[in-house]
């Protein structure tokens, strides 16, 4: 049961591992946690997440928390609570401690999980296998007791995003969407209706069967369909991921990563400090610093940008994956909703998108390539490449430097290679890039032989 806590929320199968007992227990010791006397928790599409909910409230409510259910939202809507006077229908006017959100992002269809923050905070790593500690020892059995205050926080949401958004109304432009069946649905056509933009949608509907394709837009076959309506009728495109967390661009020419995301974003801004994730294009952190601006390179996880970026005041954080974390602006969270009309504002602004993108250094990058692995050995492989880049093997390319502040990225003569072990799945990502295809691939090619020697070493 260990399993379902993870570094940066708990994800796990509905009913076998979060099932009533382990769910009802979560919201207990989590209860505990929080000082103040309300929790906000909202949920996605998945067809269970009502039970979830349900479960999850009944121990909140045994821990002596009222819970104010949202019902089903996008996850930054959730985190939006956290900042709001929340006034309930019993006449008060209240602040949230802490909020869940009941999502199993792009997971499959029988997972499900929670991201939480307290206190405005994001809740994970030691704290979250702190918390699977202390539940695996409980004995104790907690009723049903599933009370609740509701509140329309979407709608509160939506009126947010309109009012600070009100000088795009009736802007000239074709937009088409893919809410991929996911809590995007459930607010986005709204608020464009609302701006009078001229936007057209599919699978807008949440399903949390997900019967039109998987909701990863950071993963190419699932942008197939809005590729094809954006050639067509659009003239940009947007696709979310589950919980709308996670934004993809695409202009006529260019799927736009997040790293590139910032780029565009900050360039708007004087001298911002922007933070991006190892994976980011070293295209991002030179441009940024040429234009004025500071880059600092951080982990890789929403929760870990969250965090830095509170620590540092930091204007934008990005991750290669789309999401997206404004400080300018905004409270510091990643939001795709946000981010979709911070992007409009730009073309409204008058940017050419693609001629921006166009003007910036060719490189050769590859997508984030995946490498299996095992749980276990995963993190011991990366200390092994540590130790062995300090006197690597002949023939490798020569190394300018190492970075180690999320596995190993190691920064050639004319690009860079990167090897971390994934928070979340027993696997390595690796990601290379490079001024020239043939370095790229001899990149790749060395730190690939590295990893096989590593799990070689390993087997003894």
């Amino acid at each position: 049961m260990m399993s379902i806590y993870r570094e940066y929320d708990i994800r796990g199968i509905f009913e076998k591992e979060l099932n009533e007992e382990s769910v009802k227990k979560i919201g207990f010791t989590l209860g505990k946690r929080v000082e103040g006397e309300y929790v906000v928790i909202g949920y996605d599409a998945r067809t269970h997440s009502p039970t979830l909910f349900g479960w999850l409230c009944s121990g909140f409510v045994h821990a002596g928390k009222k819970v104010i259910n949202i019902s089903l939202v996008p996850t930054p809507v959730t985190y939006f609570t956290n900042y709001q006077d929340l006034p309930l229908a019993s006449g008060k006017s209240v602040h949230s401690s802490a909020s869940v959100m009941i999502t199993g992002s792009h997971n499959p269809p029988e997972y499900n999980g929670f991201k939480i923050t307290l206190d405005k905070a994001p809740f994970f790593g030691e704290q979250i296998y702190e918390l699977g500690r202390e539940i695996e020892l409980m004995t104790e059995n907690i009723p049903d007791n599933e009370v609740y205050e509701s509140l329309d926080a979407a709608s509160m949401y939506m009126d947010y995003i309109v009012k600070e958004f009100e000088h795009l109304k009736e802007m000239d432009l074709s937009i088409v969407y893919d809410c991929g069946n996911g809590v995007a649905g459930s607010v986005l056509p709204q608020i464009f209706e609302r701006l009078q933009l001229k936007a057209k949608g599919i699978y807008i509907e949440p399903d949390g069967t997900f019967p039109n394709h998987h909701p990863d837009p950071s993963e190419e076959e699932n942008l197939e369909d809005i590729k094809v309506l954006l050639a067509q009728e659009g003239e940009i495109a947007f696709a979310y991921d589950g919980d709308a967390d996670r934004i993809a661009v695409l202009s006529k020419k260019h799927n736009i990563k997040g790293d590139i995301m910032a780029l565009l974003l900050s360039k708007q801004m004087v001298n911002p400090t922007v933070i991006g994730e190892v994976k980011c294009s070293q295209v991002m952190y030179d441009t940024i610093r040429q234009r004025g601006g500071t880059a600092i390179m951080y982990k890789t996880g929403h929760s870990n940008l969250k965090v830095k970026i509170k620590e540092t005041n930091a204007d934008l954080a990005a991750e290669v994956s789309g999401h997206i974390f404004f400080n300018d602006r905004y409270f510091g969270y990643d939001d795709a909703i946000y981010t979709t009309f911070r992007i409009l504002e730009l073309i409204h602004k008058g940017m050419d998108i693609d001629a921006e993108v166009d003007a910036l250094p060719q490189v050769f990058s590859t997508e984030e390539i995946k490498v299996k692995s095992t749980e276990s050995e995963k993190f011991k492989i990366i200390d092994i490449l540590k130790k062995e880049l300090l006197s690597p093997p002949e023939g490798f390319p020569r190394i300018k430097e190492i970075i180690d502040v999320d596995g190993v990225r190691v920064v050639f003569e004319n690009g860079w290679g990167l090897v971390r072990a994934s928070n979340t799945t027993p696997i390595l990502v690796t990601r290379f890039e490079s001024q020239s295809l043939e370095d790229a691939k001899n990149y790749e090619r060395h730190l690939n032989d590295l990893i096989l020697w590593a799990k070689e070493s390993l087997k003894g």
